[in-house]
């Protein structure tokens, strides 16, 4: 396993992380039992990057995650969220700030949280994410509950206006390094490795548009970008190959961030992640997957408060 530092943290990251939207049931029903397996599997493969969040079924990827790390926390860098609590429930005031953090902990049974981070910013007021929400969670490194901290969500300007406002130690941008979208490296990359911010890309499969299943139904891609999706689907099938590995793999292939997250639900989502970091892409089919989604190449979605658009 490939492991990178991030930003001027002490903590390293191994190339896949572990997105654990999946043990909330977010992508679908999972057995709970495969799930601690897949856990435990990943663990001892070298992937030991969890990344949850209270909003992940509604506290349910947490409460997994401290049940499948139990005896195992001293192995696991834990990255959880605050801010966001259910479709559109958002709290980013620093008194709930404080009071997230402390149900997180019980959830996930430890007494720290490695990487603790503002979830979905662009849904709040980016001055008050600024003024009061980083702060808070400044005081809780200061009080050893968090080792380090973050913003994450959807526009990666946003993110970087509130990084160029108030330092953080880290932002975690998803569906903007993929296949379909690489607006994060011309926004952000740059900039993290300037400001020494730790950079981590999340959902290389857009949120399963990149995926021979397609997208789930909450999915907010309009239909031109679903439909490009399942063309490139069909062709990586009809010429033997697989659009989630090959997105994947492009994915995994930027050497700019720290670690990229990959939903996984079981043992053998493991096993197939770790086999993606062996080969390159077959780059013959690459090109006709990116000639495929070129009319929506960088397309972004509406995502968060109306003054927040890019």
């Amino acid at each position: 396993m490939d492991y990178r530092k991030l930003g001027r943290t002490d903590l390293s990251l191994p190339a896949i992380g572990f997105g654990t939207s999946t043990l909330g049931n977010a992508f679908g029903d999972i057995d709970p039992a495969e799930g601690t397996r897949a856990v435990h599997q990943a663990l001892d493969s070298g992937i030991n990057f969890f990344d949850s969040s209270p909003y992940y079924g509604i506290t349910l990827s947490e409460t997994r995650l401290g049940e499948a790390l139990a005896g195992r926390r001293d192995r696991a860098i834990i990255a959880t969220k605050c801010g966001r609590y259910g479709l559109d429930e958002f709290d980013f005031s620093a008194k709930r700030v404080i009071a997230s953090i402390d149900e997180s902990l019980r959830r996930l049974r430890t007494d720290y949280i490695d990487l603790f981070q503002a979830h979905d910013v662009e849904f709040g007021d980016v001055q008050q994410i600024i003024d009061e929400t980083v702060p808070a969670l400044r005081k809780l490194q200061q009080q050893g509950k968090a080792r380090y901290i973050g913003i994450t969500g959807y526009p990666p300007k946003v993110l970087r206006r509130i990084a160029e406002a108030v330092p953080v130690d880290s932002i975690l941008s998803y569906c903007h390094y993929n296949l379909l979208n690489t607006e994060m490296d011309d926004v952000l990359t740059e900039f993290a490795r300037e400001r020494g911010i730790g950079l981590i890309n999340a959902s290389g499969l857009c949120m399963g548009l990149l995926t021979e299943q397609g997208p789930p139904d909450w999915h907010p891609a309009p239909p031109q970008v679903r439909e490009a999706g399942r063309k490139a689907a069909v062709l990586c099938r009809e010429q033997g190959g697989d659009i989630s590995e090959l997105a994947l793999r492009f994915a995994l292939r930027y050497p700019f961030v720290s670690s990229t997250l990959i939903g996984i639900a079981n043992t053998r989502q493991v096993e197939t992640s770790l086999k993606l970091l062996q080969g390159e892409p077959d780059k013959a089919l690459l090109a006709q997957v990116e000639s495929i989604l070129a009319p929506v190449f960088n397309y972004s979605w509406p995502s968060g408060r109306p003054e927040n658009q890019e």
